[in-house]
C-alpha cells in the first residue's frame, strides 16, 4: 500500500471563508494523491497543540495561509514549525523573511497600492460603487535558504531560478 503524504493545513475556525477554501484545497491534494490534515486553531494558545498535533500525525510539511489571526502572530507560527522541524509555507512574504521556508501569494505592497488608489479616487469624488473591482496582480514566490538549511532541505538550482526573491 503507497504512502501518503499527510500535508498539515492551520486554519482559524473563526474564518467563514475556510470551509470552502479547505474544500477546495482538499480536492488538488487527492487529485495529487496527497492528504490534507486540518488543524484549527482560534488563537495563540492553541498554536502549540496545533504543532503538536502535526507532528504526531506525521505531517511532512504545514501550509498556513493568509489571514490577520496567523499574520498577527507570524514569529511564533514561524518558531513553532522551526522547532518542530515542519516544512512551512505561507501566502506572504513576511513569513518567509520572519524565518519561515517559503512563501507564495500576493504582493502586499502591490496589494496597498491598489488600494491606495482607489481610496485616492473616492476622496476625489468617485462613487465607491462605481469604481471597478481590482484583483492583484503581482504574485511572488520568496525562498529562504537559511531556513532549507536548517531542515536540511535542498532546493533545486531550477525552483530558485523561478523565485521573486531568495533570503541567503
Amino acid at each position: 500500500m503507497p504512502t501518503v503524504t499527510v500535508i498539515g493545513l492551520l486554519t482559524n475556525p473563526n474564518n467563514p471563508r475556510t470551509d470552502l477554501e479547505i474544500g477546495q484545497l482538499q480536492a488538488a491534494a487527492r487529485t495529487a494523491g496527497k492528504q490534507i490534515l486540518v488543524v484549527k486553531a482560534s488563537g495563540e494558545r492553541d498554536f502549540d497543540v496545533a504543532f503538536e498535533t502535526l507532528v504526531q500525525e506525521r505531517a511532512s510539511a504545514v501550509l498556513i495561509p493568509a489571514e490577520p489571526l496567523f499574520s498577527l502572530w507570524r514569529e511564533q507560527l514561524v518558531a513553532l514549525a522551526a522547532r518542530h522541524a515542519l516544512p512551512a509555507m505561507y501566502d506572504v512574504r513576511e513569513f518567509t523573511a520572519a524565518g519561515g521556508l517559503l512563501s507564495y501569494g500576493l504582493s502586499l505592497t502591490d496589494a496597498y497600492r491598489l488600494v491606495a488608489g482607489q481610496v485616492a479616487r473616492i476622496l476625489k469624488g468617485a462613487k465607491p460603487a462605481d469604481l471597478p473591482i481590482l484583483q492583484p496582480t503581482k504574485f511572488q514566490l520568496v525562498v529562504n535558504l537559511r531556513t532549507a538549511k536548517m531542515l536540511g532541505l535542498t532546493i533545486p538550482d531550477s525552483f530558485l531560478l523561478r523565485a521573486d526573491e531568495v533570503i541567503e
